[in-house]
């Protein structure tokens, strides 16, 4: 079992770009979509994965995560089993002194949304700022990729 600690922010600029030491094209699908667990499939380059996760907590920072990765081909299998909605985006990775962010630059229907998340030890982490980083968004459902699957951002 595994616990994932996680806050997501919006940015100020794009300015991370000119830090992003990589970025990799990402499509994902759900095949179960409800709060208290949703299944997910991912193609990350050119690697598969499945991810099941729980039910945040009340803050929004912690929840249970299991992942996999699956051959690549299962994996467009199983897109075609998600619902219809698939979130498009690009993932850029920045570290910012011994944190790595992970910054979502999102395509398609929720195009114009640029989301940074990082991975923490323990919900108290102390971790850099970035001066591109803006607003914490962690727990506020519409921007769960699960949520802008069905709630796309341009309808916002």
């Amino acid at each position: 079992m595994s616990i994932e600690i996680e806050r997501k922010f919006l940015l100020k600029s794009d300015a991370f770009k000119e830090e992003a030491h990589a970025h990799t094209h990402i499509v994902q699908g759900y095949i179960s979509s409800i709060p208290e667990r949703t299944v997910r499939i991912r193609i990350k380059g050119d690697s598969g994965f499945i991810t099941i996760k729980g039910g945040s907590a009340k803050n929004g920072i912690s929840r249970y995560e299991w992942e996999k990765k699956i051959p690549l081909e299962e994996a467009r299998e199983l897109l075609l089993l998600c619902d219809p909605d698939i979130v498009d985006k690009t993932r850029y990775e920045v570290r910012a002194g011994d944190s790595l962010f992970e910054i979502d630059e999102f395509h398609g229907a929720n195009q114009g949304l640029v989301l940074a998340e990082i991975e923490l030890s323990s919900e108290n982490e102390v971790f850099q700022k970035p001066e591109w980083l803006g607003e914490e968004v962690t727990g506020i459902a519409c921007y769960y990729n699960v949520v802008l699957a069905k709630n796309r951002y341009v309808r916002w």
